[in-house]
């Protein structure tokens, strides 16, 4: 069966479907022993040995993760400056998982891993508008005229965002911090952030507490769980319903 050599290297766990793409175009995969760098080539499965850096690619079984993040936690699997990352808190998981979207340095909460690279690329791509939900601190009292320009859509210096949900849930009267649900369909890098910023009211706290239909329940800060077979399932079925 012929299929695209980043996806197949994606399936094997060796990155997700796009860093594959950066593999290929840095010659860094061989397939029969031969460099390729075409992104649309494509090869049999059952009969090419590809190979990344030299090593063969060898079957991985595919582990999902739904990890509670802290704060002060890099959403990679390395870091330069030497920051704790979250590969350090799935360090028991023999096989290599990798984030589903990223979380800031100090936004923490609901962070899904996998060595499952079509299923990344099918609940991260901008238009399958996959629901998160985040807890929203914020100081002060936002008119909910401001509020109402983030619902519709807001520029930012990447683009419009697309409409949002946000609702206020509780107001602290003694220490003057409000706290809003916001739902996004879109992953802009610190978007939250920065729609909070452009209507003058700097994010103090930021927690995704769902992703599509999964929460955090029963998951500690700094902890994880494995996925339900049936949850693995509907998070296809959402990403095919995207994609159709």
């Amino acid at each position: 069966m012929l299929e695209r050599l980043q996806k197949v290297i994606a399936q094997a766990g060796i990155a997700s479907r796009r860093d594959a793409e950066e593999l290929i175009t840095a010659g860094r995969v061989t397939v029969n022993g031969k460099t390729v760098t075409e992104l649309g080539s494509k090869v049999e499965t059952r009969r090419d040995r590809v190979a990344v850096d030299g090593k063969p690619l060898k079957a991985e079984k595919y582990v999902y993760i739904l990890l509670n993040k802290p704060k002060g936690i890099i959403t990679a699997l390395e870091d330069p400056r030497g920051r704790k990352t979250v590969a350090t808190l799935v360090a028991d998981i023999p096989e290599r998982v990798y984030p589903v979207g990223r979380l800031d340095y100090n936004t923490e909460g609901l962070l899904l891993m996998t060595n499952d690279g079509d299923l990344t690329h099918a609940l991260t791509h901008p238009s399958h508008e996959i629901a998160k939900t985040y807890l929203v601190k914020v100081q002060g009292y936002p008119p909910e005229e401001k509020l109402d320009k983030l619902r519709a859509g807001i520029k930012l210096e990447d683009g419009m965002t697309a409409p949002a949900k946000i609702n206020i849930v509780d107001i602290d009267r003694e220490k003057a911090l409000t706290t809003m649900e916001f739902v996004i369909y879109e992953g802009k890098n610190r978007q939250i952030r920065r729609m909070c910023e452009a209507i003058g009211f700097p994010v103090k706290n930021l927690k995704r507490v769902k992703f599509a239909f999964l929460t955090l329940e029963g998951v500690r800060r700094g902890q994880y769980r494995q996925l339900l077979a049936g949850e693995v399932e509907e998070l296809k079925r959402l990403g095919k319903k995207k994609n159709s």
